[in-house]
């Protein structure tokens, strides 16, 4: 330490503390003295709030907001702190135990940035390695996203291309290299899965669902179906309902008909009937009535663009999500069959489930239908992302049972994520996802019309463009924008019809 001597001593600072001849300048309360330093004058007083015990009881002593979680793809930035905001069900879930399922909710009004943030999401997980899955693309949202980044586009409708119901990709070829119970396993599943699709086909065209008696018949001819097929080809509906019409005994069997065979063509009637509608030009067309035109690969993101279908065939519509959703989920089971059989690399998948609302108003009882594709293959490494408009499009179905178990699909997912949403929606949304009154105003103020912008004649963007808030159970939700990067920018314009045309 310097030695104080007469030539020193008296000496002081800027401050007024004694300084050594040959010190450092040292920082004050009031910043770095001498020449550079930038001393500041006047030093503002840190915020002050008094309280009683009750109301500051959560804060004391020190209160501090917590940070937002860095794990996961990067959405966008905190509305309230600007801090960076990573979110995806499937890194929440596997990277840091925040979610008790890998799955995710989407809940907008149109035009806010739904399809966006899943679009973001998607292509952020593809960078880690995880494949999207795009189970039915309507407008279409995400083909280009999933050509840009290697994935394969399947499009299918009337003229376009086809699906066969009793198809199950690639679920044959994964059970003929596995053995035992994996085996038995994988293929009662996909017999489970032909049955739930054929039914669902059925409930479409009746708008309501099959009868006890139908479905045990469907179930025993399509077992009879796989044992009459030789392995190379795989049947189709119109081989389903030529085997109906043979009555073999045990089909006659099951359908009761107490040896009279005008009793089982009575029986069968109706369900032949729904059947031979799938085959022709109906409803339905003949879209799910041919073999397959592109099997779907598993290694790599693969969309089904069913965008060619018009918004008038609602029922054409909701029969394609459903059909494919069927044969995506089940090739999915295939490829984690193989991985647990040590066959195949282990692939992690983010499914995608986009216009949920149209399936389940389709007709009664097509809720039991999703929920058990979707209760079918919840496995490790799979994120699943269900959208739709409002939750008024889950208490909009016509029984209560199918409302109690369509709000039970947003109780479930493990992550409810919200774009702007209409007043009337609060009620309905507190019942099944835990919000504050700052968040209600939050999300309705989001929903504001855009204003008339007088200066460029045109309309302004909407309030709550690219604002969602994340909720994770009970815990304070995050609200954050979600700002398109120039790379992006393409493979998220769902106006291309409107920019091209001249103004």
């Amino acid at each position: 330490m310097a030695r104080t001597t007469e030539k020193t001593r008296g000496r002081k600072d800027k401050t007024g503390a004694p300084r050594a001849a040959n010190s450092r300048p040292q920082a004050t309360a009031r910043g770095w003295p001498g020449r550079g330093g930038g001393m500041v004058g006047y030093v503002d007083p840190a915020p002050e709030w008094r309280g009683t015990s009750v109301q500051v009881c959560g804060l004391w002593p020190f209160g501090a907001g917590a940070g937002t979680p860095m794990v996961g793809v990067p959405l966008g930035r905190d509305l309230d702190s600007g801090a960076t905001v990573c979110c995806d069900p499937v890194s929440w879930f596997m990277r840091t135990g925040l979610l008790a399922s890998p799955s995710m909710f989407v809940l907008g009004r149109p035009g806010l940035g739904k399809s966006t943030v899943v679009r973001r999401m998607a292509l952020g997980l593809s960078g880690y390695g995880v494949h999207p899955l795009i189970f039915g693309d309507l407008k279409p949202d995400y083909v280009d996203l999933i050509r840009e980044i290697g994935g394969q586009v399947i499009s299918l409708g009337r003229g376009r291309g086809h699906l066969n119901v009793l198809d199950p990709g690639e679920s044959t070829a994964a059970a003929a290299r596995l053995t035992g119970s994996a085996r038995r396993g994988l293929l009662s599943a996909v017999h489970s899965r032909r049955l739930n699709m054929v039914s669902a086909l059925v409930t479409i065209l009746r708008s309501e669902p099959p009868s006890d008696r139908e479905e045990t018949l469907l179930a025993t001819a399509l077992a009879l179906l796989d044992d009459r097929h030789d392995p190379g080809h795989t049947p189709v509906l119109a081989d389903l309902v030529r085997l109906i019409k043979d009555a073999p005994e045990p089909l006659r069997a099951v359908a009761l008909d107490r040896g009279d065979l005008a009793r089982y063509w009575d029986i069968t009637e109706n369900l032949e009937a729904s059947l031979t509608a799938l085959l022709g030009d109906g409803l339905l067309g003949d879209s799910f009535a041919r073999p397959t035109t592109e099997p779907m690969k598993l290694d790599r993101p693969v969309c089904f663009d069913i965008s060619n279908i018009d918004d008038s065939e609602t029922v054409l519509q909701a029969a394609a999500l459903l059909s494919c959703w069927s044969y995506g989920f089940g090739a999915v089971s295939a490829a984690h069959a193989l991985a647990d059989a040590g066959l195949e690399p282990q692939r992690n998948y983010f499914l995608v489930m986009d216009e949920l609302w149209r399936v389940l108003q389709a007709g009664r009882g097509l809720v039991d239908r999703v929920n058990a594709l979707t209760r079918l293959d919840r496995q490790r490494g799979v994120g699943l992302a269900m959208v739709t408009h409002t939750i008024g499009d889950l208490l909009a179905l016509p029984t209560e049972e199918d409302r109690i178990k369509a709000k039970g699909f947003v109780e479930r997912a493990g992550m409810v994520v919200c774009a702007g949403l209409p007043p009337a929606e609060m009620p309905q949304l507190g019942q099944v996802v835990e919000l504050t009154e700052a968040e209600k105003r939050l999300l309705v103020d989001w929903s504001t019309p855009p204003a008339w912008d007088g200066a460029l004649s045109r309309r302004a963007d909407p309030p709550g463009l690219g604002n969602f808030l994340v909720k994770v159970g009970s815990r304070p939700g995050i609200p954050l924008h979600v700002d398109l990067t120039p790379g992006e920018l393409a493979v998220n314009d769902t106006n291309k019809r409107w920019n091209k045309s001249a103004v």
